[in-house]
């Protein structure tokens, strides 16, 4: 009998806690759409009414797991001088599949969480500038701080609220989720044309206009109705 191969050495795996369980949530991938609140697509330069949806990925391991009542240090990333916030809606996958009906797609969904799309805007804009991936200025070492998951069986299915964000105690973002251009649910729908989802996947929906950059010292506080705040104190860096 053949053994198994042996690894040869282990990678850890993300996990996101569960609120109110002792499980933790496993990360698969995380998905971002982008441009998915109208003033904020036209604040990036884009016409909201004539794009369809874009998405683009994060490693797992960018995950940075921020828990209620506290304020966790995050340190100003490398190779940036213009480093932005972007307060978004976490939406977790607990079933997967591919083609899945915008009517159905909602039952995929395990729970939410307040996420943060952290971007090294000036490398993302000088990639766009010569039309290559933005993955320099998205997709780096914690650069999608989460709070814990609330399954839907405790929040249900979260569509309306206030989304906002403020620095050191100032409101900079401020909309409502039924503001998306995209609703989560074809959000779904639209990723499982491309990509088989799998139960572990995160989908961070979009954010609000008058996204901004921050500086060592600054405090982010993310709000979400329904869910606790996230908050961060960005540190030099490391």
């Amino acid at each position: 009998m053949t053994s198994a191969p042996r690894l040869l050495f282990p990678i850890p795996q993300p996990t996101v806690p569960v609120a109110g369980e002792d499980a933790v949530f496993p990360v698969h991938r995380i998905y971002c759409i982008g441009r998915n609140y109208a003033a904020h697509a036209r604040e990036m330069g884009s016409d909201p009414m004539r794009e369809s949806p874009f998405f683009f990925q994060k490693p797992a391991d960018a995950v940075q797991v921020v828990m209620p009542g506290t304020v966790a240090d995050h340190p100003y990333p490398t190779l940036t001088s213009n480093y932005h916030y972007e307060v978004e809606l976490v939406a977790a996958i607990g079933a997967g599949g591919r083609n899945i009906p915008v009517d159905q797609a909602l039952t995929h969904v395990f729970g939410y969480a307040v996420g943060l799309d952290m971007t090294r805007r000036d490398l993302q804009r000088a990639m766009g500038d010569i039309k290559k991936p933005w993955e320099i200025g998205k997709a780096f070492d914690r650069s999608a701080p989460i709070g814990p998951l609330h399954p839907v069986s405790q929040v249900g299915h979260l569509a309306a609220g206030a989304i906002t964000l403020a620095v050191n105690g100032e409101v900079k973002q401020a909309s409502t989720l039924d503001q998306m251009t995209w609703k989560l649910a074809e959000q779904i729908a639209n990723l499982s044309q491309a990509f088989t989802l799998l139960p572990g996947d995160l989908i961070f929906t979009g954010t609000p206009e008058n996204v901004g950059p921050v500086v060592p010292g600054d405090l982010i506080t993310a709000h979400i109705d329904g869910l606790p705040d996230l908050s961060l104190r960005i540190t030099d860096r490391v």
